[in-house]
């Protein structure tokens, strides 16, 4: 078996057993018997669990990134529709994948360097991505100049951090989980009515 194919099913196996035992808990044991290999060639190809957990944090976390740039499609409609789609793009990838999820939002963020620093790079890059459409957004809705890069650097952030928080809600919804569509709407909506008062000058401020 190529070692391409062989190094994906051990990474496969990898993920699921961290997002379903936690990492500290996940053996390499467990991995090699889920991957059908054998430890020793687990450890050949990827050296210790700590270099194999990195090595899932790292592709999760790209595939993640890819996941939402393709949704995007620059070239089709407006930028309000753009950041929809990317949003869509977001929760599609999240529903599909919820161990890869676990182990970016749950896992490594909680076992500190260089997991934690990982998924930070990932949400920087996400906030940086997001952030431009939003200010396309926003310059499209008034037709006017882009709005403050301070003012669409907190919409950003304050919409990855609730996109983050409703992925992990819809993953755990007991019954029937909400659809990527219906979190995606949640997300917009959170986010178009912030940024349509803010580009109406209806700025919110705290009773005198």
């Amino acid at each position: 078996m190529p070692r391409a194919v062989r190094e994906r099913q051990m990474l496969d196996a990898a993920v699921t057993t961290f997002a379903q035992r936690g990492y500290r808990a996940a053996s390499m044991d467990e991995i090699a018997e889920l991957a059908g290999v054998s430890k020793p060639l687990v450890y050949l190809y990827l050296n210790s669990k700590e270099e194999l957990f990195g090595a899932c944090v790292r592709r999760e976390a790209q595939a993640l990134v890819e996941a939402v740039r393709s949704a995007v499609e620059p070239e089709c409609g407006s930028a309000s529709r753009q950041l929809w789609n990317g949003l869509r793009g977001f929760f599609a990838h999240t529903a599909d994948h919820p161990d890869g999820w676990a182990v970016l939002n749950s896992q490594a963020r909680t076992h500190g360097e260089p997991f934690a620093d990982e998924v930070a790079a990932m949400r920087e890059q996400l906030v940086a991505y997001v952030r431009r459409l939003i200010a396309a957004a926003g310059c499209e809705a008034r037709g006017a100049p882009e709005p403050a890069e301070r003012e669409t650097a907190g919409l950003a952030h304050a919409l990855v951090g609730a996109a983050e928080s409703l992925a992990s809600w819809a993953n755990a919804a007991a019954g029937e989980r909400p659809s990527a569509q219906e979190t995606a709407t949640i997300a917009m909506n959170f986010a178009w009515a912030g940024l349509q008062n803010l580009m109406d000058g209806n700025r919110w401020s705290p009773a005198p």
